[in-house]
């Protein structure tokens, strides 16, 4: 099966599969894990981004109704650029979460410490997103997702993605982070599921001071993710030196 989304874009060599509202969903998971990194090397020219879906049992409880494609949220991208990204994480920064105070938050405690610096190293996030994308692909089970976007961090804006709604309905805020995090660290999306997204980091942080500030932000943005670790944050933030795939989770 081609896809060709633009007169200008080669055709894109795809499994069986059909659109769903805005997002393009093979039927059936991959069986070439190289499909992935080959449709994102044809991203500038198709402006289709792929993602990876992974098998979950919710989806055939409740079809394709984590994909809004009647409308209830998206679509939102004409909200992203608004975003003050440092406040949203501030206010999501919640100081009472710990058992017997603010423990958990050290070296932290009540008040949100701020965004990490930019990373200065110089990798290319889009053949970093197609080597770990593969790689996924190669060991999981997944189908693969199509959405028309001009960046990664667009792609739940633009479905009106309803995958953290147990925490906030307000999906142009989550594309608004992952902006942020692509500019900063080349992180990029590259697993959308139900309820959890997984982004491949070309330039994660080396330090473990420049690792705690990116920890405090993972936990304002998915505390869920973060309450489901051993230790405090400094401790969470260790595992971060160096690493190359985040996980968020709003199950």
């Amino acid at each position: 099966m081609t896809i060709t989304s633009i007169d200008t874009a080669p055709a894109l060599d795809l499994p069986a599969g059909r659109w769903h509202g805005p997002m393009w969903l093979s039927d059936e998971p991959l069986t070439e894990p190289g499909r992935f990194r080959d449709c994102i090397a044809a991203f500038e020219r198709s402006g289709l981004w792929p993602v990876l879906v992974p098998h979950d049992e919710r989806f055939a409880a409740n079809g394709e109704d984590w994909i809004d494609d009647r409308g209830r949220l998206a679509p939102a991208l004409h909200e992203v650029e608004e975003i003050d990204v440092a406040e949203t994480l501030s206010r999501w920064w919640d100081p009472f979460c710990c058992t017997g105070g603010t423990g958990c938050l050290r070296p932290y405690g009540a008040a949100f410490p701020g965004l990490a610096r930019k990373s200065t190293l110089r990798v290319d996030p889009l053949a970093e997103a197609g080597n770990t994308g593969s790689i996924l692909a190669r060991r999981g089970t997944y189908r693969l997702g199509l959405v028309r976007v001009e960046r990664p961090a667009d792609v739940p804006a633009a479905l009106g993605w309803t995958g953290m709604i147990k925490s906030t309905d307000q999906v142009a805020v989550i594309s608004a982070v992952l902006r942020s995090w692509e500019d900063r660290f080349g992180a990029t999306l590259i697993v959308l599921g139900f309820d959890e997204l997984e982004l491949s980091v070309a330039a994660p942080p080396r330090l473990q001071g420049r690792a705690l500030v990116v920890a405090a932000e993972h936990r304002a943005f998915s505390e869920r993710s973060f309450s489901g670790q051993p230790g405090n944050l400094r401790e969470y933030a260790s595992g971060l030196v160096h690493r190359r795939h985040w996980r968020f989770s709003w199950d």
